[in-house]
């Protein structure tokens, strides 16, 4: 008795799965991409197809990415969006009177190599060879400086010129300091994995006021273009933040032509462009603050050979790090952790 009641049971799920039970959008529909690529670069022309799997009846098909609506011309879709990086294409298909959508991943990649620049030393000036140096900037003729490491970290005025710190505040101990950056008489600092930013004022170097991040989880380089903040943590992702709120209202990803770059540490804005430390390495990417296409990189491989070492440095730790633009100068200040020299640059085209 209990075979007979089984069977019919079985017999039905077997019927179901035969007429076609799963009618999940990707078991109806697949974007086909051309070459079947995954990453293509911005402004190109990608031709577009949608493989309709079970011959449904299509009515129409639209393409989207980032919430804009594609035109699909002879057969192809212009990627010319603003912004680089990972995206979503999605595909809404109306068919037999109901609608679905369908989507595929790419990869939006800069359309240009970066450019290769170096360097000309302008002059040579005495640094802290205690300050694990992780943000650098200038306001008016004088530099603010913060550093790392949890026992260690700082916010300091520093006369460039001398190297003496003028003025500085420590950080608890549980903090490991991150960077800054000076937007409204204001001091925004960082710090690197405790999920919170502090806000100094600009004369005092009194802390009024503290931050919490958002989606990004660490802080790592910060810096403004005069209405919002950049922030860097880690990942490809750079994020806008309100100066007013604090909070995080969009992002770019660093990208080259040919791969997402995770490495922007410490940041400085000028004219457009967001020159970053590249983590751990001796070099500084140019990246368009809007697109994130990174547009050059300038290799200061050589500065390290003129700094003094120190007995417990590590390979990895004392790298260059840091970099602050003195607008009046048209010169940009780099330094590295702990190292006991920070140098003046004129950057040009290799």
């Amino acid at each position: 008795m209990t075979t007979l009641k089984f069977f019919p049971l079985c017999l039905f799920l077997m019927l179901f799965m035969a007429c076609g039970g799963d009618n999940s959008p990707s078991s109806l529909f697949e974007i086909q991409l051309e070459g079947n690529s995954k990453s293509f670069q911005q402004n190109q022309n990608v031709a577009v197809s949608l493989k309709n799997k079970k011959d449904k009846t299509i009515e129409s098909v639209t393409y989207s990415i980032d919430g804009e609506e594609l035109t699909v011309n002879d057969g192809k879709i212009a990627l010319n969006m603003p912004h680089l990086g990972d995206k979503v294409l999605k595909a809404t298909v109306a068919y037999e009177d109901t609608s679905v959508e369908v989507t595929k991943h790419l990869k939006l990649l800069a359309p240009n190599a970066p450019e290769i620049y170096t360097y000309e030393i302008i002059k040579e000036y005495p640094h802290d060879n205690k300050a694990y140096t992780q943000g650098l900037e200038f306001y008016n003729d004088t530099l603010y400086e913060s550093t790392g490491k949890k026992g260690r970290s700082s916010l300091r005025k520093v006369d460039f010129k001398s190297g003496k710190v003028l003025q500085q505040v420590d950080l608890d101990q549980t903090y490991f300091g991150e960077g800054i950056t000076i937007l409204n008489n204001k001091i925004y600092m960082l710090t690197w994995r405790s999920g919170v930013g502090f806000i100094y004022d600009l004369k005092t170097l009194d802390k009024i006021d503290n931050f919490q991040f958002g989606e990004s989880k660490e802080g790592w380089g910060l810096t403004n273009d005069g209405k919002k903040l950049f922030k860097s943590d880690g990942t490809e992702k750079i994020w806008f933040l309100n100066p007013e709120t604090l909070v995080e209202e969009g992002h770019i990803e660093t990208v080259t032509n040919k791969s997402i770059n995770d490495s922007a540490n410490e940041l400085e804005y000028v004219d457009g462009k967001i020159y970053a430390n590249v983590y751990q390495k001796p070099s500084v990417m140019i990246i368009d603050a809007n697109s994130g296409a990174i547009e050059g990189v300038i290799n200061f491989g050589g500065l390290s050979s003129k700094v003094t070492h120190h007995d417990t440095w590590s390979d990895t730790d004392n790298v260059l790090n840091g970099i602050a633009y003195h607008p009046e100068r048209q010169t940009f200040f780099v330094t590295g952790k702990e190292w006991d020299k920070m140098f003046e640059v004129k950057i040009q085209k290799k």
